[in-house]
């Protein structure tokens, strides 16, 4: 599992413990769905229309460009993950699970991974319900490693320089997904 977008956003949680275990819950389950959706056919569907595949591809380097930009401003700026947490008040858990469905379904690459990649391992699969299964299975646990491991770990990983060159590692894989989706254009 690469350290994306949306786990960014569900390591960040952790660290602020803001309702992170509902956002751990809500990727989870959307990634579910993402997954049994491509196995049961959406990731052929897709696939036989490529303007769909080109709007959702260049929608992902957007995303993942804009993403990466702001870890950057994040990396340089003069603020860290304890200050925002000690000026900034809470947030309401409808506003994280706002975010967590905005990060998670406005995010193109989630449908890459999900639906077009595993999906379509999926569907050639013998029993493609327990791939699927499988799949899910391992999304969950992955995702409440990620909420639970990060709320443990806060006290090390909130240290102002370890968050700095968290931010700029994800902006680093961020402009790598954007460049390998941007690639075959420029092939």
């Amino acid at each position: 599992m690469a350290i994306g977008a949306q786990n960014a956003f569900v390591l960040g949680q952790s660290l602020k413990r803001e309702h992170h275990l509902s956002v751990a819950l809500i990727c989870m389950l959307c990634d579910a769905i993402l997954i049994t959706a491509g196995v049961f056919g959406l990731a052929t569907l897709i696939e036989q229309h490529p303007l769909v595949m080109e709007i959702a591809r260049w929608g992902g380097i957007l995303f993942l460009l804009g993403y990466a930009l702001l870890a950057i401003r994040r990396a340089l700026g003069e603020q860290t993950l304890q200050s925002e947490a000690a000026v900034q008040p809470r947030r309401t858990r409808q506003a994280v699970i706002l975010a967590t469905l905005a990060i998670t379904l406005l995010n193109p690459h989630v449908y890459l991974d999900t639906v077009i990649l595993i999906g379509s391992v999926g569907a050639q699969q013998s029993w493609p319900i327990w791939f699927a299964a499988g799949a899910a299975s391992a999304s969950m646990l992955w995702f409440f490693s990620l909420a639970i491991g990060g709320a443990r770990l806060a006290p090390l990983l909130s240290r102002p320089v370890t968050w700095r060159v968290i931010d700029l590692l994800v902006a680093a894989m961020m402009l790598r997904v954007a460049w390998t989706l941007a690639a075959p254009v420029w092939s």
